[in-house]
């Protein structure tokens, strides 16, 4: 993994919270408007909105609201997606060649994520941020946004794979909870902490 500074991106000396979440215009609309209070609350804050690029679902909910609120973003969009995630150009916005450098590039750019409801994309994102911090890659803050207890069926698979000797015991406290947008706020603003490396006991 990269840490490195991409001379691509304007540099920000801030907190900047990366937001993996849904793209899909169908989403209830609790989830598209914790996405719009979440961005709007970002802005306000003085951070920094790190996210996927695209104008659409929660995705575009919450980095129109932080730059309606005159707020940083920087949206990183694979090019073969622009058309189908419509790039929310009004924004600073780097477009990368794959799925992979999209990742990599919002990881290095983030100082903490936050994993608002979303589909199969959303939990490929925060899975491998997991089974980087599971081989102590890396001890950034991730905080899942749990509105409408979303992620508790997650939270349970995570469960069955400790209780069947998967996963060690102590990996379940690698990440935050959340259940409302005021929450995760005031855990990023009194410093939600990077976690000691701890998870690659083998």
């Amino acid at each position: 993994m990269s840490s490195a500074a991409n001379p691509q991106i304007t540099p920000f000396d801030g907190l900047s919270v990366c937001l993996f979440c849904g793209s899909s215009d169908a989403a209830h609309a609790d989830y598209l408007q914790a996405a719009d209070d979440f961005g709007a609350a970002v802005a306000k804050q003085g951070w920094r909105l790190v996210y996927g690029g695209g104008g659409v679902g929660l995705m575009g909910a919450s980095a129109r609201a932080a730059h309606a609120q005159g707020g940083r973003v920087v949206g990183i969009m694979p090019a073969f997606l622009r058309s189908r995630e419509r790039l929310f150009d009004d924004v600073e916005t780097i477009v990368v060649d794959t799925m992979h450098e999209r990742k990599i590039l919002m990881y290095d750019e983030s100082d903490a994520f936050v994993v608002a409801p979303g589909g199969v994309g959303t939990l490929e994102e925060v899975v491998e941020l997991l089974s980087w911090k599971r081989l102590d890659l890396h001890g950034k803050p991730i905080i899942f946004l749990n509105i409408n207890g979303f992620w508790e069926t997650f939270f349970a698979l995570m469960k069955h794979s400790v209780e069947e000797g998967m996963t060690p015991p102590s990996f379940l406290q690698a990440w935050d909870v959340r259940d409302t947008v005021d929450e995760v706020v005031a855990l990023l603003a009194q410093g939600a902490t990077r976690r000691p490396l701890q998870y690659d006991q083998r």
